[in-house]
C-alpha cells in the first residue's frame, strides 16, 4: 500500500513523516527504511531505522527510483515500512511520471507486504486525481 502526504513547502510534512517513522518503529517487528536526499534527519530517528541517502546512489529519474525501491525490497524480506521524504526533491516534479511511479510502487508494495509512505511537495489543489487517490 502506498500513502501520500501532500502539501507545499513549510507545511510540516516532514515532521509528520518523522513522527510516523518513530511510531512505526515502536510498533513494528520488521525492518523500516527511511529514504531521503542527503543525510539530514539522521539524529531524528532511532538507530534501528535504516536511513538511505539517495545522493549516494545517483537516483535521477522515476524509473531509476522504482528500481531502487525494488532493490531495497528484494534484499530484505522483513521490510514492513518504507518512508520517502520528498520524492519531488529526489527525482523531479513531473506529475505524470510521479503518478505512474506511485502506481508501480503500490503494486510492488502490495506484493512485498510493505507500506510505502511518500511525501509530495505540491499544493493538494494542483495534484491530479491519480496522485490524490493515495492521500
Amino acid at each position: 500500500m502506498v500513502k501520500v502526504i501532500i502539501g507545499e513547502k513549510g507545511t510540516g510534512k516532514t515532521a509528520k513523516l518523522i513522527d510516523a517513522v518513530n511510531a512505526a518503529e515502536a510498533a513494528c517487528d520488521g525492518s523500516i527504511v527511511f529514504i531521503n536526499k542527503g543525510d539530514r534527519h539522521i539524529f531524528d530517528l532511532t538507530h534501528r531505522i535504516r536511513i538511505v541517502d539517495t545522493d549516494e546512489y545517483a537516483v535521477k529519474n522515476y524509473d531509476g527510483f522504482y528500481g531502487f525501491i525494488c532493490g531495497i525490497l528484494s534484499q530484505n524480506y522483513d521490510i514492513k515500512h518504507i518512508f520517502i521524504d520528498s520524492i519531488t526533491k529526489i527525482v523531479n516534479k513531473d506529475l505524470d511520471a510521479l503518478s505512474e511511479c506511485l502506481d508501480r510502487l503500490n503494486a510492488i508494495s502490495d506484493k512485498a507486504g510493505a507500506e510505502i509512505v511518500v511525501i509530495v511537495s505540491l499544493n493538494e489543489a494542483d495534484a491530479p486525481d491519480s496522485i490524490k487517490k493515495y492521500i
